[in-house]
């Protein structure tokens, strides 16, 4: 008996799930006067809640969970023994565009597994976006899910449709992805991330045309999974750094690698903890915003892992204590983004408070929710820490709340 379109949702929706990389900020504002519906501010849209504590979400599904790959890490695997469906493009239009108008979503995030061939699977999604856009003049987020090996002139043809473009590396060093998914060229990911950036810079030159061209303006990302291979932290981010710096992507999403319901035999039995995988996007944001240089981060570590017990910043600042405390009414903005416990938007609040005045301790925890971490590593106009040995510090400070805040 064939499925409905709601056992479909349910196959397909679940199936999606494991990929992280469908975060989409960064997206641009469409002109609503322009006719059609939905639509995107300029932050985009995110599977998160917005800084004025909105929660905005997009329809996160599989186009189909039938793969010609057998990648051990993966449910939808050729070998893996699960329910298997498959959406048609005008069920995934409609569902959209119903959804949309039921106000359950503002955006769509697709993917799909490889049922045919790469060039099939491409063209499908391709053909989704093209209908979504043109054919009802879609203007909410779209973010498609690129397949390695498809031609370049589908991938050139869906960063017209798309906000984002991703391609998942999905193992940090071509021997691991070799061992798990030996049927994936890492050179064909390498290339694919390669033609988009390509598509993505040549759309960001300056032109004398009317009409800019469009490609994927909130960027291209990738997704890294944490523990399913014996990698550690410091090989991760030294895999992420070189994809940043090579394909200038606008996010790597880590995810902590979890036994599905038929996990393979190959792969770890145990969860990889969720505190791991936080801990690997503080220093993430500590390579992309905060100054820190991939060595730093390292250095930090213990046999190339990160301490779940602490920040990596804070870990950080705990083997350089010489370089504190800082003076919160005269160090640079580059010092005061390594003082445990203040963020990029609480230093540049500090920078803009002390002209007009000498800061106090207090006026400090005014601006940053930090205060608890920060205070041991600053000077004030009223405060000077005192001189704790380490071993006393690191156990003060691993009992301060928050210790899942970014900074």
């Amino acid at each position: 008996m064939p499925l409905t379109l709601l056992e479909k949702l349910e196959i397909l929706a679940d199936a999606a799930k494991y990929d992280a990389s469908c975060a989409s900020s960064g997206g641009s504002k469409r002109d609503s006067r322009q006719g059609g519906i939905g639509s995107i501010t300029g932050a985009g849209i995110c599977h998160a809640y917005t800084p004025d504590g909105r929660c905005v979400s997009l329809l996160k599904i599989l186009l189909t969970n039938f793969c010609i790959y057998d990648c051990a890490y993966c449910v939808s695997r050729r070998s893996s023994n699960v329910r298997r469906a498959r959406f048609r493009v005008d069920e995934v239009v409609q569902l959209t565009l119903d959804l949309y108008r039921r106000n359950c979503i503002e955006g769509l995030f697709l993917s799909s597994g490889i049922a045919r061939s790469e060039d099939d699977t491409m063209e499908d999604l391709v053909r989704v976006a093209k209908i979504l856009r043109e054919a009802h003049l879609f203007r909410g987020y779209i973010h498609l899910k690129t397949i390695p090996g498809a031609d370049a002139r589908l991938i050139a043809e869906a960063g017209r449709y798309a906000d984002r473009l991703s391609m998942n590396i999905e193992l940090p060093s071509e021997r691991s992805l070799q061992s798990f998914a030996p049927e994936k060229s890492v050179t064909k990911i390498k290339q694919g991330m390669a033609h988009t950036r390509a598509q993505i810079d040549e759309a960001s030159e300056p032109t004398r045309r009317a009409e800019k061209k469009k490609f994927a303006p909130a960027g291209q990302s990738t997704q890294m999974i944490v523990g399913a291979d014996g990698a550690n932290d410091a090989s991760i981010l030294g895999a992420s750094a070189n994809l940043y710096a090579s394909y200038a992507l606008r996010r790597v999403y880590y995810s902590a690698f979890s036994p599905n319901g038929h996990p393979s035999a190959a792969l770890p039995h145990t969860a990889t903890p969720l505190l791991r995988e936080h801990r690997l996007y503080q220093s993430d944001w500590l390579l992309r915003f905060y100054g820190f240089d991939l060595s730093e981060v390292q250095d930090a570590m213990e046999d190339g892992m990160l301490d779940l017990s602490l920040d990596p910043k804070l870990a950080w600042a705990l083997k350089h204590r010489a370089d504190f405390p800082v003076d919160v009414n005269a160090a640079p903005r580059e010092q005061l983004l390594r003082v445990p416990g203040l963020g990029t938007k609480s230093v540049d609040k500090l920078i803009a408070s002390r002209r007009s005045g000498r800061l106090r301790l207090d006026d400090v925890g005014r601006l940053t929710k930090g205060i608890g971490r920060a205070r041991d590593f600053l000077v004030a106009a009223d405060w000077t820490p005192k001189a704790l040995d380490d071993a006393r510090l690191k156990l003060r400070l691993v009992k301060q709340p928050a210790q899942m805040a970014l900074f």
